[in-house]
């Protein structure tokens, strides 16, 4: 029996066909389909290639979440993280605002999945987590953790203050805001701050995290809330460090190394040293212009799961190619 091809009869087409089918559909092994077609286990297993190869057979996923299976897979393999969803090439198109309501949609889904009664899951400003705020629809009742401070000059809806009591409110349990601003002048001021019966008590709840949502920052204008908020002359003292990416208020370096700098002395943030201890963080990190700091980020072994697009995982992708991950 030839192995069929374009120029196959229909004979050897019904016959590889008729293969292929008890091998995907029926569920037989190799050696049952064999015996019953008496021919070898070997022969089965090339006819049941060349069925794939030339088109004969298709393997198509219907997802009921806009996820490319093949994709995600890739990058989770490359970085060793628990898990990658990578939003598919036709969702990972269109504007910013757009791509950052689906991301922050992929991440509620996920979170009203996996939050389980007795967690405590903490969640850090960004645009991409209050898009996710706006789509949890369902939750158990947990306690919900502010990581980080307010970045000045933000509307008031957008501020993470309020998206933590979004988040509280869809499973009825308690919020644990801060209500002060993200980087401080000075230690002292940072410290009296910490402090404050309020703000000490939603720092209390660091140590009991088992969840966090994060968003992961590139150290360049418009890609960080940190980065914005400093003055340029530490900006960039803390770029000539190394800096390549953060994530509440942490820094990390293009290898995934954690950056020691001045920068914690003055932010109301959750300790690099808690944030590592957090069984399940997910970040969410996406558009070209994040891509080296998704990469620093993943490096360092602190995210569990990424929440990304097309066209970044194309450029992860490339990056481990270059260079791999540990």
């Amino acid at each position: 029996m030839s192995t069929p091809g374009k120029g196959s009869g229909l004979i050897d087409s019904m016959t590889t066909a008729a293969i292929a089918h008890r091998f995907f559909v029926a569920g037989a092994s190799k050696l049952e389909i064999a015996e019953e077609f008496g021919i070898s286990r070997f022969k089965v297993a090339r006819l049941i290639s060349a069925a794939q190869e030339s088109g004969l057979v298709r393997i198509e996923f219907d997802m009921p979440f806009p996820v490319d299976v093949e994709l995600s897979e890739r990058v989770r393999a490359a970085y060793g993280t628990r898990r990658v969803l990578v939003l598919n090439r036709a969702q990972s198109e269109g504007e910013r605002p757009e791509l950052r309501r689906r991301v922050g949609t992929l991440a509620a889904d996920l979170l009203g999945e996996i939050a389980v009664p007795g967690d405590v899951i903490g969640l850090s400003w960004a645009r991409s987590v209050n898009a996710m705020a706006e789509a949890v629809t369902t939750l158990p009742r947990c306690p919900i953790v502010q990581l980080c401070g307010v970045q000045a000059g933000m509307d008031m809806r957008d501020r993470s203050v309020e998206t933590v009591g979004r988040v509280a409110a869809v499973g009825g349990g308690d919020a644990y805001p801060i209500y002060g601003p993200l980087v401080l002048p000075d230690r002292r001021t940072t410290e009296i701050l910490r402090n404050q019966p309020g703000i000490a008590e939603t720092f209390e709840q660091f140590g009991q995290l088992t969840k966090a949502v994060v968003s992961i920052g590139a150290w360049q204008e418009n890609e960080s809330t940190v980065y914005d908020a400093l003055p340029p002359a530490e900006r960039e003292s803390i770029r000539e460090r190394g800096a390549t990416a953060e994530i509440a208020a942490r820094l990390f370096d293009a290898d995934g190394n954690s950056l020691s700098t001045g920068l914690a002395h003055h932010v109301l943030a959750i300790p690099h040293e808690q944030l590592r201890a957090v069984p399940e963080v997910i970040a969410v990190g996406y558009t070209t212009p994040k891509a080296h700091a998704i990469d620093a980020v993943l490096r360092s072994g602190l995210v569990s799961t990424l929440i990304t697009d097309a066209e970044v995982a194309d450029i992860l992708l490339d990056l481990v190619d270059e260079r791999p991950a540990r």
